[in-house]
């Protein structure tokens, strides 16, 4: 995929059209909450009880149906029952203005994704929005409810998807399963989608990243240990197999362990029972082995460095778990997944300007979707309240993006602007004075009319033209009458 479709996904994610079904008894007041979204580039259609069918089936993947609880009776109600059930991938955001009916059925409740209640805020609308493309986008709410765990294998390249059939096939069955993919691509996700979608699921999971605990270590680490069994053993203690009993042990970067304790845990993996250090008694092993590797095991085996015999016996179902250079088309589900985190844990989440999309859909990501999710919360702290710009990113990110292609700094927008202002007949000030705002205002409604006629009547383009943000040049649109709304084109 080159960097023009990457970034072209990227903003259209974040600009594509949508449409809500609103539902309200009170025209007014629907058309109110409908104006809110225009901003946040989805359209709203406007039904009664009696036409919500028809309007829900002749739109085009409508995101969800706003239902305005005002007033609302059984035919309302009865009327988002039946498409509910008949559009199962379709979510439910309920406008509270405080009259909420207790009667809404629990098939209902059970959809509800949001309830808005007054003033609605611009944030709160834009959050609401992308976790709803979110839900669409990975397949829409029942995939959603029926795979939870999935939201965090959000994407829709090749590969992801792939890693998705195979954790629904290999999941039921009792078979090991070893994960490949370079650090930072989520192998300890894919392994927790394993156990949660396994009979296990109810089970604990335990991960242990076996390069990161000393050799001498390891095995008191996995086995256990009983009191005296070394010095400074002066308790007993379960290793991770015995409290991974019952659910799922996870053996992160097995590429890392000594080859002494290879032997010991293929011995484990071939009689299911394993004794503690410093103890006779024999332990069943009932765990479900999941093993991941960033390394080449065979080129160790080669080396010497790994033995073949445990080798195949974790390789009985391997998992490639792409990196994200290979999957550049899912960065605007991951940054949305990544700023719904956020949002979870009380943080402020985050947006990226053009030219940062720019520059991350060029960058080749050693670090994987860790790197990302780093960067995203970096930004989030360091610009909470605005686009990210190109200059708020790394210097490695900037470097992509050469100055030809960057937008030109205010300064420099100004100064184009005010040497073409003269095309359009700007005025010189009469001895006996002007009205500055009439004639600023003038000349603000000559340059957008300038601007819509040279981008044929496409909003972005002409907000492009003019240095503003679309939403901005809307709103101008609106205040100076130019036009009607539905007569220019959104993108």
């Amino acid at each position: 995929m080159n960097d023009s479709t990457t970034l072209r996904l990227l903003t259209r994610s974040a600009g594509k059209k949508s449409t809500l079904i609103v539902l309200g008894l009170e025209p007014d007041a629907a058309q109110r909450v409908a104006d809110q979204f225009e901003f946040l580039d989805v359209s709203a259609a406007i039904t009664a009880p009696q036409g919500l069918r028809s309007a829900v089936e002749h739109s085009e993947s409508p995101l969800a149906v706003v239902l305005l609880t005002a007033g609302c009776g059984e035919a309302a109600q009865a009327a988002v029952s039946d498409v509910l059930e008949a559009h199962a991938d379709l979510p439910l955001v309920i406008y509270d203005d405080g009259d909420m009916d207790p009667a809404l059925g629990k098939r209902m409740q059970e959809r509800i994704v949001s309830t808005l209640r007054p003033p609605l805020r611009y944030a709160d609308l834009a959050e609401l929005v992308r976790e709803l493309r979110l839900i669409q986008a990975q397949g829409g709410f029942s995939q959603v409810q029926r795979e939870p765990v999935f939201r965090s294998l959000v994407g829709r390249s090749a590969g992801i998807q792939a890693v998705r059939r195979m954790i629904t096939r290999v999941a039921p069955w009792e078979a090991t399963v070893q994960l490949l993919g370079e650090t930072g691509t989520g192998k300890e996700v894919v392994a927790r989608n394993i156990h949660a979608h396994s009979s296990r699921r109810h089970g604990p999971f335990v991960a242990v990243n076996c390069g990161a605990i000393p050799a001498d270590l390891l095995e008191s680490e996995l086995f256990g240990h009983d009191k005296g069994a070394f010095t400074g053993a002066l308790t007993a203690r379960k290793g991770r197999f015995e409290l991974a009993s019952g659910g799922t042990l996870f053996l992160d970067e097995i590429g890392d362990m000594p080859l002494d304790m290879q032997v010991k845990l293929l011995r484990v993996l071939q009689e299911r029972r394993f004794e503690p250090l410093g103890s006779d008694r024999t332990v069943e092993a009932d765990v479900r082995i999941v093993a991941a590797t960033h390394r080449d095991l065979e080129e160790m085996i080669r080396e010497g460095q790994f033995r073949e015999d445990l080798y195949y016996r974790l390789n009985v179902v391997p998992i490639e778990v792409p990196p994200l250079r290979e999957r550049r088309q899912d960065l605007p589900l991951l940054i949305a997944e990544l700023n719904a985190q956020l949002r979870r844990r009380g943080m402020p989440t985050t947006r990226f300007d053009r030219a940062s999309l720019i520059a991350l859909a060029r960058h080749d990501w050693p670090g994987n979707v860790r790197e990302l999710a780093n960067l995203v919360e970096r930004c989030a702290i360091l610009a909470p309240d605005r686009e990210v710009s190109l200059a708020d990113l790394p210097a490695r990110l900037r470097d992509l993006v050469p100055p030809d292609e960057q937008p030109a700094a205010d300064g420099q927008a100004d100064e184009r602007l005010i040497g073409e202002l003269g095309a359009i007949g700007l005025p010189k000030a009469p001895a006996q004075g002007v009205k500055l705002k009439s004639v600023l205002e003038d000349i603000e409604v000559r340059l957008i009319r300038q601007a819509l006629d040279n981008s044929e009547g496409v909003v972005a383009q002409a907000a492009q033209l003019l240095g503003l943000r679309r939403t901005t040049l809307v709103e101008k649109m609106r205040k100076f009458q130019i036009g009607r709304f539905d007569e220019v084109t959104e993108f």
